[in-house]
Order: structure tokens, then C-alpha cells, then sequence
């Protein structure tokens, strides 16, 4: 049913929010740090588990579409909620979180890549009639 994918979707979401406030914590800021980044990485993760175990159902999927399609005007709404004044104030703590979060993109893009791509065939098969 659709209404299982926005249970996944707010699930996700929740719980993104909540490790969110938890790293602000943990790093000095009064803020929900990544909650939203954490709440798409989880959904990623939960939905590629229930399509691995053939518990995805197409009709669940289009809950999951549905706010797929609104995430982008969601996301800027809660940005611009966001005091971007006060976290260039906080100097060292808004500036190692902006860096690490790039670093960690920078560095997991190659790897989430090589996951999605097809294993290369083994040597001698694959090429040509030249090999022949």
C-alpha cells in the first residue's frame, strides 16, 4: 500500500533527525547537523534491503515516489529555516563539518559507484574477435 512507503519515508526521516540533534550535540552546536542527509541515506539503505528481500512492492514504491517528487522544495523550505548567520559565527565547528561532509562524499562517491557497476569478465572473455 502507499501509505507503507510514507511510513518508511517519515521513519527514515524521524530517525535522521534524531542523529542529527545527537552529532550537534556531540560537536557543540545547538542544531540538527545532517538529519536530512542521514534520513535519505537510511531510506536508500531500507529500500534497497526490501527490494533485496522481495518486501518492496511496487504499490508501496509509489508512497515512496510521491515525496520523492516534493523532496527538493522540502528541503529548501527547512534550509531556509536554518540561521546561516549564526553558523558561520560558530567559526571552527560550522567549517570542520562542512569539511568533513565534503571529504566523506569525496572519498565514498568512487566506492558507492564501484558497488553499482557490473563485476568486469574474467580475463580472455569480453573482448572482440581480435582476440581470437
Amino acid at each position: 500500500m502507499v501509505i507503507y512507503g510514507v511510513a518508511l519515508l517519515s521513519a527514515c526521516m524521524l530517525a535522521g533527525a534524531f542523529v542529527g540533534d545527537l552529532l550537534g550535540l556531540a560537536i557543540g552546536v545547538e542544531a540538527n547537523v545532517g538529519g536530512v542527509g542521514i534520513a535519505m541515506l537510511l531510506l536508500v539503505v531500507g529500500t534497497d534491503a526490501l527490494i533485496r528481500r522481495g518486501r518492496f512492492k511496487p504499490v508501496t514504491r509509489q508512497g515512496v515516489t510521491f515525496w520523492s517528487s516534493v523532496y527538493i522544495p522540502i528541503v529548501v523550505a527547512m534550509a531556509a529555516t536554518q540561521n546561516a548567520v549564526a553558523a558561520l559565527e560558530g567559526g571552527l565547528a560550522a567549517i570542520l563539518a562542512g569539511s568533513l561532509a565534503v571529504a566523506a562524499c569525496v572519498t565514498l562517491v568512487p566506492a558507492i559507484s564501484r558497488m553499482g557497476s557490473a563485476p568486469p569478465p574474467p580475463d580472455g572473455e569480453g573482448e572482440g574477435e581480435e582476440a581470437r
